[in-house]
């Protein structure tokens, strides 16, 4: 499997239209969570697909996050970690949902 391509890139977030100024490490909008489906493997820029990638769920990973997204075009999901500026509102809110959903 390849490796990890570092990409710098900023972007117009195709779901809420914010602003993301990417760091190399930028793989979904720090404002919604929302991804696209751009990658087979990170940094690759391989799919062919471009499917938006909703958040799906969130888990506690030492002392940050990992997002679960899963492609709204043809159902890949993928792990990413958080990153420090993305919206604690929208992780909180995707813990609670899926509280909810699992009845935890």
């Amino acid at each position: 499997m390849k490796q990890f391509t570092k990409r710098v890139e900023n972007f117009v977030c195709a779901h809420c239209g914010a602003h993301v100024q990417g760091n190399g490490y930028t793989n979904h909008c720090p404002n919604c969570l929302w991804s696209r489906h751009v990658d087979n493997t990170p940094g690759d820029r391989a799919a062919g697909c471009g499917g938006m990638m909703r958040p799906i769920a969130v888990e506690k990973s030492g002392d940050g996050f990992i997002i679960t997204h899963r492609c709204e075009s043809c159902g890949k999901t993928m792990r990413q970690h958080a990153a420090d500026n993305d919206n604690m509102d929208e992780i909180i809110k995707l813990t609670v949902d899926n509280s909810f959903i699992f009845g935890k």
